[in-house]
Parts: C-alpha cells; structure tokens; sequence
C-alpha cells in the first residue's frame, strides 16, 4: 500500500475565507487550524430568556481563545513583510497566541504584561513557547502605550488589536455564525475589553451582508466588568479592576469603533458586576456543561441582566448568539476557588455507596 499524506479537509480561517481577507498567493500563511469552533444551543439559557440562544465557544480555538483568530493573519502579515520579532501588551490571551503563532512562524515574540494582573494558565502558554516575557510594574494600558512606543521605533511588528490584519482574522468568527445560522442573529451578546473584538463581529456582519450573505443585521450587546467600564462610564478607568482578567482594562483601543459598532446596530454597551460574571460562569458550566474564563460568562451575564429587566419581551424566540471568549482553563484559580474542595473518603466500598446515596 502506498503511504499518502493525511488529507487536511480543514485549513484555518484564510484558507476558508481568503475571498474577504486582506492575503495574496504571496501571503505565507501561518496557521494552528484555528477558528471552525462549535456554535452551541443552549436550552437553559433559551427557556430561561424565552430566546434561542446560542454559545460561540471560542475556547476551542488552539491556544484556547478568540485571539487566534486574528493572530493567524497579524503573523501571516507580518512574516509577509519580512518582519522577524513582533510585540504586544496583554492581560494573558494575546500574549499566549502571539507567542505560539511567532514560534509557528519561526519569530521572535516580546510580551509586556501587568504584574501580578495575569492569570497563570495564560503566562505559562507564552512562556512555553518561548516568548520573552517582561512583566511590567503597571496596568495594561501602560503596557500597551510602551508596545506602541517600542514598535513605531523599532522593527518590531505590533499585533495588537491595533494592528488592523488582527480584526480582519476576528471577524471570521461573524461569518461562522451566519453560516450555521443561515443567517445573522437577531442580537449579538459580546465581552468588552480592548473592544476589538466587537469591531470586529460588527465588521464581520456588515461584510457578509454587503455580498448577500446574511439578510439582516444584528443588534450589538457589549458588556463591560463594573469595575473596568470606560465606554459605559465614558471616561478612562485609570485603575481598572475585576475578576475578568481579560478584560480588566480602563482605556480600550478600539474603543471609537465599538461605540460605532453599539450605534449603527441599534445595540447597547453596559456592564455587568463581578457577582453577575460569577454567576453566569458557574452557569455555563453547570448547566450547559461549557467551562469558559471569567470574562467570557460576561456576554451571558449580560443577556440574563437584559432579559431581567424586560429589554427582550418584544422579541421572543429571536437568535442571540453569545460569544464565550476563552476557555475555562486559563484561570484555574478562581475555578478552584469557586467549587467545593474534593470529598476525602476512605478506600472503602460501603463509605462510598453510602456518600452517593445506594
């Protein structure tokens, strides 16, 4: 029998939606086979909010999280144009997928990230792939301020949501959804953080419409930590604060095109407390069996506030869909600080049917 090469019916998000990404057939393209993530139907939640609701489980991506989305083409890019180190501040998602796609790409990757404001699932990815991690005494945006300053000076490429390949990659995601749906969803439930990603859905949505792919677009629900909310609060944050590590930041960069993206859909951006986050993570978990990272529970912790105080009585059975950000492992501190500790019985069999109830 002759030996074949594996036939890889997946590719990543360039090869799938080359046609609306900014790549030529002189792109290198760097990928993890990243995106093609799991849209799932969540009947609690729909029973609970009397919508169809549907999770986008980014968590699934290969570094766990929606940013690989857009660093497949930051990096791509940036290899494009010839550049070998690249560079971005991070409160831990960005930094694990810069790392690992610079690695992929055979490039150098420096990270600057808040000390002490970082959750250790995500230092330890960066580190493992070898990035150089500088832990800098501040917040993110100090962080993200000396990366701009570092690489308008230097060759050294920024892969930031600044850097405009990275929405491009982001908004993948947009597509996926209308592809299963058959259509855009009447709303769009979504973390806050740097506000790129909202940029980028909102793009996204916009793009497939404009070709004739979706027939509508959805209203944008963007929801920000109480404690890092400059949008709603429409001031910086100059110490954010929340158990949302991903998107504990107080001076969002994109945060023009997400009050944009909250205005041309008709939506909303507000924030939802730590308590509430809590609350929906320990949910998702528990009831759909979907286990995310804080700041992703904020998207459902916010469709539940909107659905509390009457904000969906008029669209009953409409499709929201909630992106879930990152997966639950990356911050397996406040996992294991939010559970019951394990149950220590003897290695007795009568012990241990009595405790299970037989």
């Amino acid at each position: 029998m002759v030996n074949q090469p594996p036939k890889l019916i997946y590719k990543g998000i360039i090869e799938r939606f080359r046609e609306y990404l900014p790549v030529t057939d002189k792109t290198p393209i760097v990928s993890l086979l990243e995106g093609h993530t799991p849209l799932i139907p969540s009947e609690y939640l729909s029973e609970k909010t009397g919508l169809k609701v549907y999770l986008k489980y980014e968590g699934l991506n290969p570094t766990g999280s929606f940013k690989d989305r857009g660093m497949t083409m930051a990096i791509s890019k940036a290899k494009e144009e010839g550049s070998k180190a690249v560079m971005c501040a991070s409160t831990g998602n960005t930094s694990a997928s810069a790392a690992a796609y610079a690695c992929r790409a055979g490039m150098k990757c420096i990270v600057l990230i808040p000390d002490g404001k970082i959750a250790l699932g995500k230092l330890a990815q960066a580190m493992m792939h070898n990035a150089d991690v500088i832990a800098l005494k501040g917040n993110f945006d100090e962080a993200l301020n000396m990366v701009k300053s570092i690489t308008s000076q230097y060759p050294i490429t920024l892969v930031n949501s600044l850097n405009p390949y990275r929405i491009e990659g982001q908004k993948t995601a947009a597509f996926e959804i209308s592809y299963v749906l058959g259509d855009a969803p009447e709303f769009h439930a979504i973390p806050v953080g740097n506000a790129g990603n909202i940029t980028a859905y909102w793009k996204g949505y916009k793009e497939y419409k404009q070709v004739g792919k979706n027939t509508q677009l959805p209203k944008m629900l963007g929801f920000q930590a109480e404690g890092a909310a400059p949008i709603v609060r429409k001031k910086i944050v100059e110490k954010p604060e929340t158990i949302a590590t991903a998107i504990r930041i107080g001076n969002p960069a994109s945060w023009k095109q997400a009050e944009a993206a909250r205005d041309e859909s008709g939506g909303l951006i507000d924030m939802v407390t730590d308590e509430e986050i809590l609350n929906a993570y320990k949910l998702l978990a528990q009831k759909d069996g979907v286990f995310v990272e804080p700041a992703s529970a904020a998207s459902v912790a916010g469709m539940l506030k909107l659905s509390e105080a009457g904000y969906f009585k008029n669209a009953q059975g409409a499709r929201i869909a909630c992106t879930l950000t990152g997966h639950g492992l990356k911050d397996p501190n406040i996992a294991i600080g939010n559970v019951k500790e394990p149950t220590v019985l003897d290695a007795d069999l009568k012990v241990i049917l009595k405790h299970i109830g037989f």
